[in-house]
């Protein structure tokens, strides 16, 4: 982990009343509308910030009375609703250390979750509840009525607040452990990106077991005194865009594919979107061309943000930070940001216009404290005093970033990073495979199919639906290969045994 504080730079802060209560105790602020959640039927259920603050504070207290205790991992494994927002920073408010899981995880994911973490609790549904599970289970249906007679603690801010499971380039997802000092570098993403301002109206498309969607959708908006808009079952590439005219939304936040679609399928100049300030994108690169279409159609700016899990979105576009076609912008105001050479361990920061590793100072607020019980590959990402989480990019002469891909051969495909070694580990067990390579297969410039290279055993007749079923069987639909192509030859290794990915890609790739 990063070393921990000293007293004096160590201040008592909790990241639930950073971002909600010190507004909910504000006479002036209290009573306007905080969270408003459209449900599938389109009917709304909306809480001012005093009544958010209320519900999350029992939750909170009604957790520490089931026995849990400060620093507890608690799995929060709900489907996308106002419960999962509560829940989450109900857990925060009390100490506890909340695992937003997705809902479409498999049991066997989930387990893992709940094992590597070794969570005290778990608040599910009775569907979600995971057979065998050990520790306390809190049944989503009864939040409403949670309490207890304690005192919520004072937490500080190296303190843990939340625990996000990422995919990376091994065969599991690994931790990543933030403190609740992570609202100051928000605070900086939302002066240089998101442009959020009291009164605004905020939108995301995500849903709530994505850090994406829980920052940028939930706890930034309510930091600026926003009124935060979240949405479920939004169907119809018109259904976004409609669903901004009817609530008057100032700020609209998604990934690219979102956008992509709404302008292929969908007319989003037909809609009264006059409110809408401006929007924002993440989660995958954005093409200039899709940028260039919404301005031209929506008639409104698109900032994109550069991040990742480890530091949230600290490179961007913005109301302060002027948009250049091709890249995500410059480093956010305070970040410090550097380029270093990709071939070896050094920490002096390359020359403008060079390629090599994006790192990040060690010093930023944002960043994690540490991967859960991963020393090893916590090793591999920090050089010195700098934190470099993979990405190959350079820094040109005015402070703009350009992205030039994944140093490792993380996917990311549809707005999901996708580790291929995780879905190569459960693949590997279907029935017939003797070997399997997983690529991300680029269709076009906005579009890139996860592709499974399967090698049968030897006089074995693999079905491909026989494969679809076994992955429905162990990988949360989002991280199923698009597509399944049985190989004939073995797979390209290195020397030492390592399947070469780049050489599978390009053997795919026609060429021109």
């Amino acid at each position: 982990m990063n070393q921990p504080a000293t007293p004096a730079s160590n201040p008592p802060l909790n990241l639930a009343r950073w971002c909600l209560g010190d507004r909910a105790e504000d006479p002036a602020r209290a009573h306007a509308p905080a969270f408003t959640f459209v449900h599938e039927d389109g009917h709304t259920d909306t809480w001012t910030a005093a009544e958010a603050w209320t519900r999350v504070q029992r939750i909170g207290r009604g957790l520490l009375a089931r026995g849990l205790a400060p620093g507890d991992r608690v799995l929060v494994r709900l489907p996308h609703s106002p419960d999962y927002a509560f829940a989450f920073l109900g857990a925060t408010v009390a100490g506890l250390v909340p695992i937003p899981a997705s809902p479409a995880l498999t049991d066997e994911e989930a387990a893992f979750l709940a094992a590597d973490s070794e969570a005290a609790a778990s608040i599910t549904t009775p569907a979600l509840r995971l057979a065998g599970a050990t520790g306390a289970w809190v049944d989503a249906s009864a939040l409403d009525a949670l309490d207890g007679d304690g005192p919520l603690p004072e937490t500080h801010a190296e303190d843990p607040a939340f625990l996000i499971y990422t995919s990376g380039t091994t065969d599991r997802p690994k931790g990543v452990l933030h403190a609740h000092r992570t609202v100051y570098g928000r605070a900086m993403m939302r002066e240089a990106w998101q442009g959020f301002q009291p009164g605004d109206v905020t939108l995301h498309a995500g849903t709530l077991n994505w850090s994406y969607t829980l920052g940028v959708g939930l706890m930034d908006p309510w930091a600026a005194g926003a009124h935060a808009v979240l949405a479920a079952g939004v169907s119809g590439a018109d259904g976004w865009p409609a669903l901004m005219e009817r609530l008057g939304v100032t700020v609209f936040a998604a990934v690219p594919t979102v956008y992509r679609q709404m302008l292929k399928y969908g007319q989003p100049e037909a809609h009264d979107l006059s409110r809408l300030r401006h929007v924002l994108c993440a989660g995958e690169p954005l093409p200039p061309t899709l940028r260039d279409e919404w301005r031209a159609r929506a008639g409104t700016e698109m900032y994109e943000s550069l991040g990742m899990t480890e530091v949230s979105t600290y490179i961007s576009s913005g109301p302060t930070i002027p948009v250049r076609a091709g890249s995500p912008g410059r480093p956010q105001p305070g970040r410090r940001v550097a380029i270093l050479d990709a071939d070896s361990d050094s920490t002096t920061p390359l020359p403008p216009g060079q390629v090599g590793l994006l790192a990040v100072h060690r010093s930023d607020p944002g960043l994690m404290l540490g991967y859960w019980r991963r020393p090893v590959e916590q090793a591999e990402v920090f050089r010195g005093e700098w934190f470099t989480g993979g990405d190959l990019a350079s820094i040109d002469t005015d402070g703009y970033v350009w992205f030039h891909g994944r140093h490792d051969d993380l996917i990311k495909s549809f707005g999901y990073r996708l580790s291929p070694v995780e879905i190569e580990h459960a693949l590997s067990g279907a029935p017939g495979v003797l070997e399997v390579a997983v690529v991300g297969l680029a269709v076009d410039t906005g579009k890139t199919l996860v592709t499974a290279c399967v090698v049968p055993q030897p006089d074995t007749a693999l079905d491909v639906a026989a494969l679809q079923e076994f992955a429905a069987q162990h990988l949360a639909e989002y991280k199923r290969p698009h597509q399944y192509l049985l190989q004939s030859e073995p797979l390209p290794r290195t020397r030492n045994g390592k399947v070469l990915r780049r050489a599978i890609i390009e053997r795919l790739t026609p060429r021109a």
